[in-house]
């Protein structure tokens, strides 16, 4: 006998009408197993979760914030689960959104939304408006803001976008005259000093309260007055956060824009608007940040609007 033989061959055939069963029965398990598989798998796939719960990645730079804690969890009532990826530098969570790293961001407002866009030709958008935080003037030195005598010197941040709000916020107070009025994008070149009650300083942000004692005021943005416990209450003067003026320092929820009417973004932007949240957000800011609800369609014409003026200064 040839070593190729199989041991099958050995064995007497089985009667044919027995294998036509065992075949149907094998075949409708084959079936019902793959029937199975594909449920589960269309379960998951929409989400990319288990259990038909979604997965939303949002950069922030406020993780360790307590409001984050009530946000998650309303969130994840709603089978949404939130990943916070956290940015020590502002530069950062635009590109990562931008690249598709994150689905969402949640700390900056339309003007530097506005900035990012046309330096890096970008066009993420806003889908859901949050707050807007009075810029302050502090003094060490006065305790009313008609104290600053004339000739004065007043502190204000020297990156862009804060630096022009600063300026604004001088010349509402009256300590400044801007020629033209002043913009967004304004620079101290543009102070009238014959018409203006003080000089200014610009100087880092961070380092606008370690100045105070040096000067008679100083503007400071919210998140550094708050590290160094100034009260907030004391403040000589802010911006009105209900004014049109306030419009480009609105915060916003950030997506891109092929994802800008996404029902899972939208809905998160909602959320945050419930008070066992928005309740948090203002505590943490010591009662300064203002809740704002917009249409989106307003927050996208504010941007739109914001680049053209960024645009038509770069030219």
């Amino acid at each position: 006998m040839s070593d190729n033989t199989s041991d099958d061959a050995l064995l007497p055939h089985k009667p044919r009408r027995r294998r036509g069963p065992l075949i149907g029965v094998t075949l409708a398990v084959v079936v019902v197993l793959v029937a199975v598989v594909l449920i589960v798998v269309n379960a998951t796939s929409d989400s990319g979760t288990a259990a038909g719960r979604t997965t939303v990645k949002i950069g922030v730079t406020d993780a360790s914030a307590d409001y984050w804690k009530n946000f998650r969890q309303i969130a994840a009532d709603n089978g949404i689960d939130l990943e916070l990826v956290n940015f020590s530098d502002y530069t950062q969570a635009n590109p990562a959104l931008a690249q598709g790293q994150l689905d969402l961001n949640l700390f900056q407002h339309l003007l530097f939304l506005a900035n990012y866009n046309v330096s890096a030709n970008q066009n993420l958008t806003p889908i859901g408006s949050t707050y807007v935080v009075p810029l302050s003037l502090y003094s060490r030195k006065h305790a009313a803001l008609a104290e600053i005598p004339q000739g004065g010197r007043v502190a204000i941040p020297n990156d862009p976008t804060n630096q022009a709000r600063a300026l604004l916020v001088l010349q509402s107070a009256g300590l400044i005259t801007l020629r033209g009025g002043g913009t967004v994008l304004s620079t101290p070149a543009e102070i009238d000093q014959a018409a203006s009650k003080v000089t200014v300083t610009p100087v880092d942000a961070s380092q606008t309260v370690a100045a105070l004692p040096s000067v008679d005021g100083a503007v400071v943005n919210n998140n550094f007055a708050l590290d160094a416990n100034l009260d907030p209450s004391k403040a000589l003067f802010n911006d009105d956060p209900a004014n049109p003026s306030a419009e480009p320092y609105i915060n916003t929820f950030v997506t891109r824009a092929q994802d800008k009417d996404n029902p899972t973004y939208l809905k998160l932007a909602q959320l945050y608007r419930d008070p066992r949240v928005a309740g948090e957000v203002k505590a943490e800011s010591k009662n300064t940040a203002v809740l704002v609800e917009r249409p989106n369609s307003d927050l996208q014409a504010i941007l739109a609007r914001l680049e053209q003026t960024v645009r038509a200064a770069k030219k």
